[in-house]
């Protein structure tokens, strides 16, 4: 784990769940002063450990009440028509992650929007743009049972 000691993982662990969280308010958490502890952030993010500090919204009240799993087949899967893909469905703001997998399908992509006619639009102006697609497959999400984006980091061994 990329040599991260105890203290690291409780920092990164503590950020996680606010990243908010003042040095302060962390140092007294883990009985050290601040400046130890900015300088730990630091390094963690000019190591990229930390990639980005963000604001995580409720989709619902700011009208974004339609999740779609959406499964993507390619026609072609050299390199060339991929990162062609890739580089479109990155300037889609409707798809809010996208994963090149293995299976029946070749990309997952997790479509975010406020109706079915506001989905349906999308996969007719946008995706049905795209030549290099060969099958579309979406999933309706009904109900969201779990949703965490924090990980369980281990302790340092």
């Amino acid at each position: 784990m990329e040599n991260l000691d105890s203290i690291d993982l409780e920092i990164l662990s503590i950020l996680q769940e606010n990243a908010k969280i003042s040095h302060k308010e962390i140092a007294e958490k883990l009985n050290l002063s601040r400046t130890p502890i900015f300088e730990r952030i630091k390094k963690l993010e000019r190591r990229g450990i930390i990639q980005r500090y963000i604001t995580i919204l409720d989709r619902k009240k700011i009208d974004k009440n339609l999740m779609v799993f959406c499964f993507v087949s390619l026609k072609e899967h050299g390199l060339e028509p991929v990162t062609e893909f890739q580089k479109t469905i990155n300037s889609y703001s409707q798809v809010m992650e996208c994963y090149h997998i293995a299976g029946s399908f070749d990309f997952f992509l997790k479509v975010v929007v406020n109706t079915v006619d506001e989905y349906q639009n999308f996969v007719l102006k946008s995706l049905s743009n795209i030549q290099n697609i060969s099958n579309v497959q979406s999933s309706f999400v009904l109900g969201e049972l779990k949703y965490q984006l924090k990980y369980e980091l281990g302790k340092k061994m």
